[in-house]
């Protein structure tokens, strides 16, 4: 008899719990804390706008990766009830987690030979980790085994593209992706950068633009001209900054014809890092 694939992932993908069941798909809750208290967060416990209204406000946060004891939980509850497992993590390039998601499967092995637990680094982050994630569920739905799952979200994540600009570097500055300098400089002048996630997962600064409008447009070009075709889905997700997000669907639809699948808030465990005013889109590519 086959076992049931259960598909877990993390809160890094920025899905929210009701689409996430509706995927059938569970959520470990990563953490964040505020660098003024040494109370613990996950997503659920501070609203969204909240959380953005007090990083403007001065209030830095930090993030922790969940521990192997936690996934050993997680993953232990479902290889008791009979289920194999498909985890995909926040990238590697960003957070320890997948290394505590492989400790514990490793170790659950051992107890349970019969069931086994694929962990899957995914080398993205908010929604394009949430794409992966649907793209999971879509091929589990379509009756592959847990192995013809794996390899096929190992093959696409490659071709997963992360294209996005932030506000105001410095908080990529406080998280050490970017110089201290540039950033002063960047602000002084009004300079956007547009970033992707490389192919190991890690941010990386690709041009600058000034102002905020041609970042918008900037972001557009790259589906226009990146994009497997013009039908391609995408997604959107955006850090307390809906005009825009809803802006840059309309220069696409406008364009292309269709509207996002999704649009998405990225919430404080990804925002930590990025701050208010990020703005993402992510598609299809022949590669990132």
């Amino acid at each position: 008899m086959s076992r049931e694939i259960t598909i877990i992932t993390d809160s890094g993908c920025d899905i929210s719990h009701e689409l996430l069941e509706k995927w059938q798909v569970k959520c470990i809750e990563l953490t964040f804390s505020s660098t003024e208290s040494d109370t613990t967060y996950t997503n659920n416990d501070i609203p969204v706008d909240e959380f953005y209204m007090r990083m403007r406000e001065g209030e830095s946060f930090k993030t922790s990766s969940a521990s192997p004891d936690c996934y050993s939980s997680v993953f232990g509850r479902e290889l008791e009830n009979g289920n194999d497992v498909l985890y995909i993590s926040l990238s590697s390039g960003l957070s320890g987690t997948v290394n505590a998601a492989r400790i514990a499967a490793n170790e659950l092995s051992e107890s349970y030979p019969e069931g086994r637990v694929e962990v899957i680094d995914s080398l993205c982050a908010s929604a394009g980790q949430g794409m992966l994630v649907k793209l999971a569920a879509d091929k589990r739905e379509s009756g592959a085994s847990l192995d013809e799952s794996a390899d096929y979200i190992r093959g696409i994540l490659p071709k997963i593209c992360h294209w996005f600009t932030v506000d105001d570097l410095k908080y990529l500055r406080k998280g050490g992706r970017i110089g201290g300098t540039a950033a002063i400089a960047a602000t002084l002048l009004g300079i956007k950068p547009i970033l992707h996630m490389s192919t190991e997962g890690c941010l990386e600064g690709v041009h600058v633009v000034r102002g905020r409008r041609k970042a918008i447009s900037s972001l557009a070009d790259k589906f226009a001209n990146t994009a497997i075709d013009s039908s391609s889905e995408y997604f959107i997700s955006h850090g307390d900054c809906i005009e825009d997000a809803l802006e840059l669907e309309q220069r696409l639809e406008k364009q292309f014809g269709h509207k996002a699948s999704l649009i998405t808030e990225i919430g404080p465990v990804i925002g930590s890092h990025s701050g208010p005013g990020t703005l993402a889109v992510y598609f299809l590519s022949g590669k990132r």
